[in-house]
């Protein structure tokens, strides 16, 4: 699987091409021109025109380019992943597969992409990120992580999930009988467990309350806590906030490289910083500074 930096995913309506000039020149880890939900039924074509459009014409930079297209039940599917491989598949490095809730959803997309790439001679394969957003999906979340080589993320989609297990919002008259905690911890969990057994990123889902920037930089804290690699965008503003939270702090840095250094000195276990330095400990410690490599090399 490639390894790409995924702290910040911007979602952009491809039916918007102000938004997606904007998109391309965004300090977003990653851009998705977005067919599916963003896009009214009437300007679906439009925007996979543009979306096309987009990726050949627009400089992009270091920016892991994306397109969602429509879910596999729709009866634009198809035509989205043939008209943006075959015309813009050199351009193209992802895929969003929306309302997975089976293997057979992502087979039907990978059988496709995979005749269109040899069809069009293209070398570099196209991967996926799939959207857990569906009662059966998140059900099947460590089934699904395993299902296909070209899956690179998992990403947890809060608004269809949320209506699919019939969560309820606004019913609580009284504050103190509020559910106590964060009532997502289970779905953050499990789908971040399930990505990471499969070496897979794990992305939360968007923040919809674009005013409200500390609620977006609490809700991606506790992601990142759980081992996300990144959170979506759904406006300019939460980009920055998602860039840094999902970047290790130089005070990081500066200890996971003193705990590695006292491992790799010792014969087996160690200590520094007054905390005990081993092998399971230096995997953890290592993990920062091939995260904090990665950024390193995006921003040069």
């Amino acid at each position: 699987m490639m390894t790409r930096l995924r702290r910040s995913e911007l979602a952009v309506p491809a039916s918007n091409e102000k938004m997606i000039h904007k998109a391309a020149e965004s300090a977003a880890d990653l851009v998705f021109l977005d067919l599916e939900d963003a896009v009214a039924p009437a300007d679906k074509e439009r925007a996979r025109e543009l979306a096309i459009t987009a990726l050949n014409d627009l400089d992009w930079g270091r920016k892991v380019r994306a397109v969602r297209v429509n879910d596999a039940e729709t009866r634009w599917a198809h035509d989205d992943v043939i008209d943006v491989v075959t015309r813009a598949g050199h351009n193209l490095d992802v895929l969003i597969l929306p309302k997975i809730k089976a293997p057979r959803d992502v087979w039907f997309f990978e059988t496709l992409v995979t005749q269109l790439e040899d069809k069009l001679g293209l070398s570099t394969p196209i991967g996926f990120e799939i959207l857990i957003e569906e009662a059966e999906a998140l059900g099947r979340a460590e089934e699904l992580a395993g299902c296909s080589p070209r899956l690179e993320a998992l990403i947890l989609g809060f608004g269809d999930l949320a209506a699919s297990l019939g969560v309820r919002y606004g019913h609580v008259a009284n504050p103190a009988d509020a559910y106590p905690g964060d009532p997502w911890h289970h779905a953050r969990a499990r789908v971040i467990a399930a990505a990471r057994a499969h070496g897979l990123d794990a992305i939360d889902g968007p923040y919809p309350f674009i005013g409200d920037i500390d609620g977006y930089r609490t809700q991606a804290t506790w992601a990142s806590t759980l081992g996300a690699s990144g959170k979506w965008a759904i406006h300019p503003s939460q980009i920055e906030p998602a860039n840094d939270i999902f970047s290790p702090t130089e005070q990081e840095i500066a200890i996971a490289r003193q705990m590695c250094q006292a491992q790799e000195s010792s014969d087996g276990a160690a200590a520094a910083q007054g905390a005990l330095v081993d092998a399971a400990t230096t995997r953890m410690f290592g993990a920062v500074l091939d995260r904090a490599e990665l950024i390193a090399g995006r921003a040069s």
